[in-house]
């Protein structure tokens, strides 16, 4: 401080609170920007009840991503493959399943993703059952799902059950958009 300046006038060059929520928002913005497109495929052979596609879409948003769609397609091989592939080929950077993860003769959702995923990433379906075991949420511990790129889309099955789904999202919010970002960088 020279000696004309007060306090006072130190204050007032610090940034105000509307510059600081502006720059706040202009993080979350990049973050948004980095963060990526995202669909979520609910599969699901049973009509109404609780939609974890919504859960999920809410979800996606608070994490930075832009949802293009939630999708139901009931547990059949051939309609899940679709619209996997279809998403893939319409450039999402991220989607996620839920359902269909299980253990009964319908629960396919993990053989049809394997098929379409070029390198398996184990460490994001390894980190989600761990995640859910230590929360108590038996459905996603137990869960048979697999993550992995499908050309430049990372691709995670969840578990249904508002647990299951919860944790998982909180697990994979940050891994998802580190294997983004690292793709991201790549391209760049």
């Amino acid at each position: 401080m020279t000696g004309d300046e007060t306090a006072a006038d130190t204050r007032e060059r610090e940034p105000g609170r509307d510059e600081l929520d502006s720059l706040a928002g202009l993080a979350a913005g990049e973050r948004n920007r980095a963060a990526g497109r995202a669909l979520t495929l609910v599969v699901d052979d049973q009509a109404g009840g609780d939609d974890p596609g919504a859960l999920i879409g809410e979800l996606l948003i608070e994490e930075g991503f832009v949802v293009d769609a939630v999708l139901r397609v009931p547990a059949d091989e051939a309609q899940i493959r679709s619209a996997l592939n279809t998403a893939v080929i319409g450039g999402v950077d991220l989607v996620v399943t839920v359902g269909g993860t299980g253990v009964g003769p319908r629960d396919v959702t993990p053989e049809v993703t394997a098929e379409i995923i070029d390198r398996p990433i184990p460490g994001i379906d390894e980190a989600l059952r761990s995640s859910a075991m230590a929360a108590g949420a038996l459905d996603g511990g137990l869960s048979r799902g697999v993550a992995g790129m499908s050309g430049s889309t990372l691709v995670v099955n969840l578990a249904d059950g508002r647990a299951a789904v919860r944790d998982g999202m909180a697990t994979l919010g940050r891994l998802a958009q580190h294997v983004i970002g690292r793709l991201s960088d790549l391209e760049d």
